[in-house]
């Protein structure tokens, strides 16, 4: 059974929501996760993944690692041979130094308010003993389908991704580690620009990732479309999204996500 295979068969037996169980047999998405685990060391003995959720990875990593911790803002519920579930912040890691041969941290970063960035980034340095495998979105438009609160009426950035990240940028926050190796997956044009993001922003941003889990970044009240719209709003929102739309013919393609493998350096 190939990489590929191993996910789907994973997905099928863990997931008890549909929508997540083709979420996670989506084509983008096992490309995604097939290529973090390139990176990932054939076997080991201990590992950290960092935010995660039902499971799904450190399930994986438990094929490859003889004792594996998962950890998330709120303590993951799920039972699993080889895991032990904790509740923490990437901010305050409540472990030793170098505690881990692997530490993987997966569509997290981008989360993170970016005053604390840094201190995540640092604790994941810390914490690691040998390796260390970061995946994020690559260099992300977050202007592109953000949303507008109804309760405060601040603008959010889509899934909640405070932050975008690059090859140099990367480098910059772990300058404890050496980088090993970086990968790059899928392709998009997803960007815009400043009169678009504009004109969307006035017509109450209709198009924004409403069913995302993520509340407001500014209030947390949960994101709802909105409700009613005024003429001007709706035609601010088609004129926007057209605009958008046509710059893409003369965009390149960028990755949707960077993978970056980093080692301690020896002394």
């Amino acid at each position: 059974m190939d990489a590929l295979e191993r996910i789907s068969a994973l997905a099928q037996l863990t997931e008890a929501d549909p929508a997540m169980t083709a979420y996670r047999n989506s084509q983008r998405e096992r490309e995604r996760i097939r290529d973090l685990f390139r990176l990932v060391p054939g076997e080991g003995q201990t590992a950290l993944d960092i935010g995660a959720r039902d499971g799904f990875l450190s399930r994986m990593l438990a094929e490859r690692y003889a004792a594996v911790t998962a950890l998330d803002l709120e303590l993951p519920q799920f039972d699993h041979p080889g895991v032990t579930c904790v509740q923490g912040d990437v901010t305050r890691l409540q472990f030793p130094d170098q505690t881990f041969d692997l530490v993987l941290c997966a569509e997290v970063l981008e989360h993170i308010p970016t005053h604390q960035l840094r201190r995540a980034c640092a604790e994941l340095s810390r914490v690691t003993a040998k390796l260390l495998v970061i995946g994020v979105p690559y260099d992300q438009d977050i202007r592109v389908d953000r949303t507008t609160c109804r309760t405060c009426g601040g603008h959010n950035p889509p899934w909640g991704h405070v932050n975008s990240f690059n090859e140099l940028n990367l480098e910059m926050l772990f300058p404890e580690l050496k980088v090993e190796k970086i990968a790059f997956v899928g392709e998009h044009r997803d960007r815009t620009n400043a009169v678009s993001a504009w004109l969307t922003d006035l017509a109450g941003n209709p198009y924004g990732t409403y069913d995302q889990d993520e509340g407001c970044i500014h209030c947390s009240a949960k994101l709802v479309p909105p409700a009613h719209r005024t003429l001007l709003q709706r035609g601010a929102g088609k004129l926007g999204d057209r605009l958008r739309r046509a710059q893409q013919v003369f965009l390149s393609p960028r990755p949707n996500w960077i993978h970056v493998l980093y080692s301690r350096p020896t002394a």
